[in-house]
């Protein structure tokens, strides 16, 4: 039968109910680990890698119908960029709450922690040393990308592969150093208010640089084998726009977590 329309009616797949179920029980068996319950780590890691296997077949079957199909028209193309946009926006949200958190413990300290901020005891680290080198880093990664994407536009593939290859390599020396950061910090995520939401702002945000630099990993790897097109190449679109997410969410990480929070007295 001809199909009269131009959207894509994907076929019906186990991957949602396989990836979610995963999901349910990476969250269950780090609960369990946590409290010291028997199995947990293992019942953790069992989720985990059916939940990497789920993703990645997953993602192969939507690359398989958008190069090979043809199924992504420019129809489903705008589907998606709403899809991606709406995604970024969640994530913003999800940041939101950190830094909330951040500023209303800063800007009224309780008597708990001395009625200052940075609390008392707490050893801020120099804003000016691996956090600022970081913001750098990250910065020129946010220009290799927009290399790329230019460069992609305009057919320029050579181009393409050695600026996108220049932002993986600026990602992966940014993770390192923030790892090097977790290990010498003189504090840790346990040190009240200030420990636990430095950590979990920065280690989520962490957590999705990795995350982005799998993503233009796979990019690089689908624009060497010629997935992308000028005109058709919204999967590396998609990657620079998260990119892009994860530059600004680190400005004001460092504005307000590194720089203004280790002023405030």
């Amino acid at each position: 039968m001809t199909q009269k329309h131009p959207f894509h009616l994907v076929d019906p797949r186990p991957w949602p109910l396989v990836s979610s179920t995963s999901a349910l029980i990476v969250t269950r068996g780090a609960v369990s680990y946590f409290h010291g319950f028997n199995l947990g780590g293992s019942l953790t890691l069992v989720g985990f890698i059916f939940l990497v296997l789920s993703m990645f077949i997953w993602w192969r079957d939507v690359i398989r119908e958008g190069t090979f199909e043809g199924q992504h028209t420019s129809i489903v193309q705008l589907g998606l960029r709403f899809g991606i946009m709406l995604f970024i926006v969640s994530e913003v949200m999800f940041f939101f709450a950190f830094f909330w958190a951040f500023f209303w413990a800063a800007l009224s300290p309780t008597p708990g922690i001395g009625s200052v901020w940075p609390p008392i005891a707490i050893e801020v680290l120099s804003v000016w040393e691996i956090p600022f080198l970081n913001t750098v880093l990250l910065l020129f990664s946010g220009v290799t990308v927009t290399w790329c994407h230019h460069s992609v536009i305009i057919g320029n593939r050579l181009q393409g592969l050695i600026s996108l290859f220049f932002t993986i390599a600026l990602a992966l020396v940014f993770t390192r150093l923030q790892c090097f950061e977790y290990f010498t910090a003189p504090f840790n995520i346990s040190d009240c208010i200030y420990g636990s939401v430095f950590y979990m702002a920065t280690g989520f945000h962490g957590f999705h640089v990795i995350v982005g630099t799998l993503f233009l990993g796979v990019c690089w790897v689908r624009l060497f084998f010629y997935h992308f097109t000028t005109q058709h190449h919204f999967g590396f679109e998609s990657a620079a726009w998260y990119w892009h997410f994860v530059d600004v969410v680190w400005l004001f990480l460092f504005v307000s977590v590194y720089w203004w929070g280790g002023l405030v007295g």
